[in-house]
């Protein structure tokens, strides 16, 4: 057996573990913590709730929130300049992807100096950087749990993807108390990526027993609860969904994803589309795609979407991506390109900028930017 290296975050889960950021953050030698997240995260009131737990443990900060969906280099560049003047020590984030990946940005900027671009791909870094405690709002992203980070070059208009072990945050507080005051268009999304997290993972050339069974445990407990979560909202079934995704955050970030996440990365980098929205419409037909290379995997994963084995394995595993279809279809997301997309001329450029992504070198089946556009025009 080949010798696997496994590496994730001290995790923290349950309801009402929001109250340990404080502790967590002293334990890491926090004199000065610098706190990031969004006026979204804010609307809802976690980000004073937070800030109030600090005050209690007399906790110094700063708080940054210039962050956008999809964060711009600018605005990793700017919360790296606000860290230097205000001498933070201890990168503090709340909030969904967007948020934790600019929190990222902005530690490695401090540490390792120079712009977020010169670390596009992966073992870029140098230096380790500040201690780090993360804290999701949403499930899907498991930027608190992975050695990912996801930048938007802005003036090439490409989502940079920065891998380093040393983006792994030291400490991961997942409460599901976080999850109630989201609305259901707020889950959808994510879910979709933890679902593409889950199935990418598992079909990925660097997968061992370790993450092929976190991957298996995320996707089946995504299946079991996203229909009741979506149409109840109870806690129970959004916590279970924030166990998936820390499942399968688990195996994404030691076995790494795929073409889905090329695709959606140049679409998210040219028009800004919701990277959950674009797997949502893409995984099916990247599944499609790779299962001529991995049809035994593909067969487990269909066999776990419908509870069903058919009479072979490609049977079986169309089965699922149709499931997966039919999934969208109930849920009332878009099913088209066409739908989020102005037009079909950036194609071409986004099926150029797909090939580059680093994600496509643990895609199972090799693809070229002709591959790409054809997936591309098939979902249009």
């Amino acid at each position: 057996m080949d010798i696997f290296k496994f590496a994730i975050p001290e995790v923290i889960f349950g309801r009402g573990s929001l109250q340990y950021a404080s502790i967590c953050a002293k334990r890491l030698g926090a004199s000065k913590i610098f706190v990031v997240s969004d006026p979204g995260v804010e609307s809802v009131g976690w980000v004073e709730n937070l800030l109030d737990i600090l005050r209690k443990e007399r906790l110094d900060f700063v708080y940054f929130n210039d962050v956008v969906p999809n964060p711009r280099d600018f605005q990793v560049h700017n919360g790296a300049d606000l860290y230097r003047r205000e001498e933070a020590d201890v990168v503090l984030a709340l909030g969904g992807g967007s948020p934790m990946d600019a929190a990222k940005g902005i530690a490695l900027i401090v540490s390792n100096g120079g712009e977020i671009a010169d670390y596009e791909g992966a073992n870029m870094v140098r230096r380790p950087l500040p201690p780090m405690v993360f804290i999701p709002t949403t499930m899907g992203s498991e930027s608190n749990i992975s050695q990912f980070t996801v930048v938007t070059d802005v003036e090439r208009r490409v989502k940079m993807t920065v891998i380093s072990r040393t983006l792994v945050p030291n400490i991961s507080i997942t409460d599901p108390l976080l999850l109630e005051t989201l609305s259901r268009e707020q889950i959808i999304p994510p879910l979709f990526d933890s679902l593409a997290h889950a199935v990418e993972s598992y079909v990925s050339p660097i997968a061992n027993p370790f993450t092929e069974a976190w991957s298996l445990k995320g996707l089946d407990l995504l299946i079991r609860h996203i229909r009741p979560a979506l149409e109840h909202c109870r806690l129970e079934d959004l916590e279970q969904l924030a166990i998936a995704g820390t499942s399968s955050g688990m195996a994404f970030t030691n076995a790494s994803v795929g073409l889905g996440h090329a695709l959606a990365h140049a679409l998210g980098g040219m028009h800004d589309v919701v990277h959950g929205t674009a797997h949502s419409l893409l995984l099916p037909s990247v599944m499609r795609f790779n299962l001529p290379v991995c049809e035994a995997k593909m067969a487990k994963i269909g066999e776990i979407i419908t509870g069903k084995r058919l009479r072979t394995d490609e049977a079986t595993a169309l089965a699922g991506i149709e499931a997966l279809e039919q999934l969208r279809e109930e849920i009332g997301i878009p099913c088209r390109l066409r739908e989020i997309l102005p037009d079909r001329t950036m194609l071409p450029q986004a099926s150029h900028n797909a090939v580059k992504d680093i994600c496509l070198l643990t895609n199972p089946r090799q693809a070229d930017w002709k591959d790409i556009l054809n997936i591309y025009y098939e979902m249009w």
